[in-house]
C-alpha cells in the first residue's frame, strides 16, 4: 500500500478532482445523491457515469445512457486480458479484485497484482470521497469547468499513455489509436471511437 500511495500519488488528486466534477454534475442534473454515491461505488468509471447521467438530465433514455457507459467500458476487455494472468485463487476472488482494474492502475501496476489492487483501491476511495464532496458543496464550487476541472480527463490519460511508451512499437501502436479515435469522434456516437481505435493493437501484434 506503501508503494502504491508514492507509485500513484501523481493521479490521485486528479481521480478526486474528476470525481468532485461528477458529483456536482449529478446535483446539477437532480440526479438522487444517494444514486450518485452508489454509482460511483459500484460502476467506478468516470467517463461512462459523467455520460450516463449527461444523457438522462438530457432526456435521454436509461437505455441510451447503459449502452454509451458499455461502449465507454469496452475498453476493460482488452486491459482485462492483458492483466488476466497476473491474478491467481478462486473465481470469486479474481472477480472481486478485478473491480480495482482501472485505467490507471492498470497503467501504473505493472502487471503486478498486488499492486493494481492496491492503486485501484485508493483510487475508489478518491472517486467515491470525490463524488461526495461534489454532492454536498455542489452549490459553493458550482461550474467545475471554470477550475479546468473538464480538462483533467485529457490530461490524465496524457500521462497514463506517456507512462506506456517505451518502445517505438508502442509509439506507433499509440499514435494510430489516437489517429483512429480523433477522426471518428465528429462522426460516431460516444464510445465508438475508443472501441474501434482498440483496433490499433494490431500494428502492435504484428510487430511482435
Amino acid at each position: 500500500m506503501r508503494r502504491a500511495l508514492r507509485v500513484g500519488a501523481p493521479v490521485f488528486p486528479a481521480a478526486t478532482a474528476i470525481g468532485i466534477s461528477f458529483g456536482v454534475l449529478a446535483r446539477t442534473e437532480h440526479f438522487g445523491s444517494v444514486a450518485a454515491l452508489v454509482m460511483s461505488a459500484t460502476t467506478f468509471a468516470g467517463s461512462s457515469q459523467i455520460a450516463a447521467v449527461s444523457l438522462l438530465g438530457g432526456g435521454g433514455t436509461v437505455a441510451a445512457a447503459i449502452v454509451a457507459a458499455l461502449l465507454l467500458n469496452a475498453r476493460y476487455a482488452p486491459i482485462g486480458i492483458n492483466v488476466a494472468r497476473a491474478f491467481r485463487g478462486s473465481p470469486l476472488r479474481r472477480f472481486g479484485e478485478a473491480q480495482l482494474v482501472v485505467d490507471e492502475s492498470w497503467a501504473l501496476g505493472n502487471g503486478e497484482r498486488s499492486l493494481i489492487v492496491a492503486i485501484g483501491a485508493l483510487l475508489w476511495v478518491c472517486w467515491v470521497g470525490g463524488t461526495g464532496v461534489g454532492l454536498a458543496l455542489g452549490a459553493v464550487i458550482g461550474d467545475p469547468s471554470r477550475f479546468g476541472i473538464d480538462g483533467a480527463f485529457a490530461a490524465l490519460f496524457v500521462a497514463l499513455v506517456a507512462t506506456q511508451i517505451r518502445t517505438g512499437t508502442r509509439a506507433t501502436v499509440a499514435a494510430l489509436g489516437a489517429t483512429i479515435a480523433a477522426l471518428l469522434i465528429p462522426l460516431t456516437p460516444a464510445g465508438i471511437p475508443i472501441v474501434i481505435a482498440t483496433a490499433a493493437v494490431v500494428a502492435g501484434l504484428r510487430r511482435a
